[in-house]
């Protein structure tokens, strides 16, 4: 195995006769942002939750940092460095900020009995709090409630959420889903910050984004991958072209 964070090997998850991941294999290199991309209905969220975990694969292996996590628990998965981000934002709506930032920090270091504290006002968990913040560029806005951000700040509120545990693996849902165009250029310049810092499995629709982010690219059609490799390779693949950028040139 070469130095991959994550391999998948033959995935196969089938509902009824949808085959939804049609053995998939794929390689995700340490430290790169590898780009899923496919039409709607091509299963890259299904292959993602399996990756996670809150969805098993009827066959093949999934191996992170060379161990098999195939029969693993989602709560385990996070523990051994697997974070996410989803494409229906994931976050506490009623409480600030820094209050997710200081859950997330809780949550990770396996000390829930912490909430039985008053942990809001804990110095080393508000400091941990706004480290996190500080990831992403968040830290000015801490105070705020999170139903009163817009939602490309909370997309970014989620991605930091997703790294708060300083995750071997991101996988990142759509987090462009539903942004404006400044909160696009924004978030994309925080995740191409994060190239070598961690690895990212990304799915995104925006194409431009893509292309600007990845370093490899996977297309995923009907379940299957059609097809991998760097964004000119990509770019210039014929059957990528007529199955999904539009192009018959």
């Amino acid at each position: 195995m070469k130095n991959n964070v994550l391999e998948l090997r033959s995935l196969r998850k089938k509902f009824g006769a949808l085959k939804a991941t049609d053995d998939v294999s794929l390689e995700v290199e340490k430290g790169k942002i590898h780009a899923l991309i496919g039409p709607n209905g091509a299963g890259k969220t299904t292959l993602i939750s399996q990756i996670f975990g809150n969805l098993k694969p009827d066959s093949g292996d999934i191996f992170l940092d060379g161990k098999s996590i195939t029969n693993t628990s989602v709560a385990d998965r996070a523990l051994l460095g697997i974070g996410r981000s989803f494409q229906i934002s994931n976050v506490l709506m009623d409480f600030s900020v820094l209050e997710n930032a200081i859950v997330a920090k809780i949550s990770h270091s396996q000390e829930t009995f912490r909430f039985f504290r008053p942990a809001f006002s804990d110095p080393s968990l508000i400091e941990g709090g706004f480290a996190i913040l500080k990831r992403v560029g968040m830290e000015q806005m801490a105070d705020r409630k999170v139903s009163d951000l817009a939602h490309g700040e909370r997309r970014l509120l989620e991605l930091a959420l997703a790294l708060a545990m300083e995750p071997l693996l991101v996988l990142l849902d759509e987090p462009m889903a539903g942004a404006g165009p400044e909160d696009t250029i924004f978030m994309t310049k925080v995740i191409a910050g994060l190239r070598g810092q961690t690895t990212i499995l990304l799915i995104e629709h925006d194409m431009d984004v893509v292309f600007q982010l990845a370093e490899r690219i996977s297309v995923l059609v009907e379940g299957a991958v059609i097809a991998s490799g760097t964004p000119d390779e990509i770019s210039q693949n014929r059957l990528v072209r007529e199955a999904y950028l539009g192009s018959d040139q």
